[in-house]
């Protein structure tokens, strides 16, 4: 992975900022409130300030001044892992988001006549009345709704700067190397178990450097591969054995995840051939179609069809947005509108699956970066036959 400078990175997070403010300036929001606690995660914390969870993150335009203020539970963590911010310690607002929010923003002395703060469009209604109070005797107007600024940085965080497409393809290198193992520890039969394919996952990632797991990893064998998301995540069954075992895993560095499926091929009968090779068909066919200025929805119209002359129905999408979170904007599918579009920087996941309660299931899922002519194949997932 390319070495980045703190300089640099700072770089990097001030010019996020810029566009959070920016917007704000243009929209006239004069303060926007992101929260990531338990109740309510949201990595637009991580994304603008490095910290990694249990924060609020506060953007504030007073005048001619911008302030972004980091609110964290973990101070010490904060001053560890935050980029270009200011950090106030939670505990001096007994730990309350409302009182925390009221009292920063009357401490930057607002003069505006109309003073207008979006807090997350996810904020329970209790919480937005008690939000109301908190703010009512400085005349904040309290702006809770859809089309707002934090949907703004849901769209800004689509297209990956250059720190995050570095980030994400260490997570991909991290996990083409355990695909490596994993192949070898089958060839070598000392895999046996769904168990032990994902315990030897969390194990490698954390010899690379990598923080977790992107998600709970699924590896489900021949009896359960059915399902497109296996409940357990994993058991204590064979894996693989004769048939179609299915293994979906993610590792995050630095905040970025992952996202691949590989699919073991033992012994099949004719019908579970084809399965396979219609969704190998799949995901070549619509690959080139992953790319910047095309319409998201052609990709997924092509996978579509190629099911559709088989009489067979692709029962998820086919694929979605990664990177601070496991599913992120946008969804590749046939029915997204006709002007949404693939656009340069994004990375997004091309999985095409196909799933039977009698033969079993078969997906083949990798990570594409979309280029300024084209795209990258950034994780080397594959159907490994035996």
């Amino acid at each position: 992975m390319k070495q980045f400078t703190e300089q640099e990175i700072a770089s990097i997070y001030s010019a996020r900022k810029e566009k959070l403010f920016e917007y704000m300036s243009q929209n006239a929001i004069t303060a926007a409130v992101f929260e990531d606690c338990e109740e309510r995660r949201n990595p637009a914390v991580r994304y603008f300030t490095g910290h990694p969870s249990d924060a609020l993150f506060i953007a504030c335009i007073a005048g001619k001044t911008k302030h972004s203020i980091l609110v964290p539970w973990d101070e010490n963590l904060a001053k560890e892992q935050s980029v270009d911010v200011k950090i106030v310690p939670y505990n001096k607002y007994d730990r309350k988001n409302t009182k925390t929010v009221a009292e920063l923003l009357k401490s930057f002395k607002i003069t505006d006549q109309r003073k207008k703060v979006e807090i997350p469009p996810t904020t329970p209604y209790p919480l937005f009345l008690k939000y109301v109070e908190a703010l009512s005797a400085d005349e904040w107007d309290v702006l809770c709704r859809e089309k707002s600024t934090h949907d703004f940085v849901v769209d800004l965080r689509a297209q990956k700067d250059e720190y995050e497409i570095e980030c994400t393809k260490e997570a991909a290198r991290v996990g083409d190397i355990i695909i490596s193992e994993i192949e070898r520890g089958i060839r070598e039969n000392w895999l046996h178990k769904e168990m032990d394919v994902a315990l030897l996952i969390e194990s490698e990632l954390r010899k690379h450097g990598c923080e977790r797991t992107g998600f709970d990893t699924l590896a489900a064998g021949p009896a359960r591969s059915w399902a497109i998301h296996a409940f357990p995540g994993y058991t204590d069954a064979p894996w693989p054995s004769d048939g179609l075992s299915i293994l979906d895993f993610g590792v995050v560095y630095k905040g970025y995840t992952s996202d691949t499926t590989l699919t073991v091929a033992k012994n099949l009968s004719a019908e579970q051939e084809k399965l396979v090779a219609l969704v190998e068909k799949a995901a070549q066919e619509a690959l080139p179609l992953y790319k910047a200025g095309s319409p998201i929805k052609k990709a997924g119209e092509a996978a579509d069809l190629i099911f559709k002359k088989a009489k067979r129905v692709m029962p998820h999408t086919l694929g979605h947005g990664i990177g601070l979170e496991i599913h992120e904007f946008p969804r590749v599918s046939a029915k997204q509108p006709d002007d949404l579009l693939f656009k340069e920087g994004m990375i997004v996941t091309l999985e095409p699956g196909l799933y039977d309660a009698n033969l079993g299931g078969v997906r083949l899922e990798n990570d594409v970066l979309i280029t300024k002519n084209g795209n990258e194949v950034i994780t080397h997932s594959k159907i490994i036959r035996l």
